[in-house]
């Protein structure tokens, strides 16, 4: 047992600075987390020796778990302090929950699919993280009780950017989002006194927003 836990070790050790860092991520924050967060606990079993594989998983319903590098990225780019809440739009496996749960003080995550938000909140507590809250439902209308947010972050692509997303930002309030349906860029949004400023970032491959049926 020990040795497998070693080799997972080495390995995300590996991932941070062969994927991650070699691409230029330099939050050490956002590097800590992915060299902490136990990234082969949050796929399937049959996958842990993929874990650290340079690619996004199946994980089930459907759905995946992000590329790392993407995960870093994605965190990165919302330039999180401790003192911050942050709206998670797609718990899926719950690995980006946890990754963001490492830097902010506090994680609102919320999941369509039950099943799916049950095995998160599995791993997660038995990883002891007492800052991320959990909620079944359409992630598009994200969690009013607990706006505003200093930072949202969706993990799955709408086709256009839902509206309630962005008025759960604070003044200054970042949201991070892939838009898109055939083509999908990952866009950057700031909210200003007035209006909502948006940057394209990259091109990107996710999984639609899933509506309820």
């Amino acid at each position: 047992m020990k040795k497998a836990k070693k080799t997972y070790t080495e390995e995300r050790e590996s991932m941070v600075s062969t994927q991650i860092k070699s691409r230029g991520i330099k939050d050490v924050n956002v590097l800590e987390a992915m060299e902490k967060v136990p990234r082969h606990l949050f796929v399937p079993e049959n996958m842990r020796k993929l874990a650290y594989n340079d690619e996004p998983l199946p994980i089930g319903n459907g759905q995946t778990i992000s590329q790392p590098y993407i995960v870093a990225y994605m965190t990165e780019v919302l330039q999180l302090s401790v003192e911050e809440k942050v709206l998670e739009v797609g718990t899926g496996s719950g690995y980006q929950a946890a990754v963001l749960a490492e830097i902010a003080k506090e994680v609102f995550t919320v999941e369509i699919i039950d099943g799916l938000s049950k095995n998160a909140q599995e791993v997660l507590q038995e990883e002891g993280y007492t800052n991320i809250h959990f909620r079944v439902g359409d992630g598009s209308y994200g969690w009013e009780e607990n706006a505003p947010y200093d930072a949202i972050m969706v993990t799955a692509a709408p086709s256009e950017v839902p509206k309630a997303l962005q008025d759960q930002l604070k003044i200054g309030g970042r949201m991070i989002v892939p838009v898109g349906d055939a083509f999908q860029e990952l866009v950057l949004i700031v909210r200003e006194k007035r209006k909502f400023k948006k940057k394209k970032l990259l091109p990107v491959r996710f999984v639609p927003l899933v509506k309820p049926h």
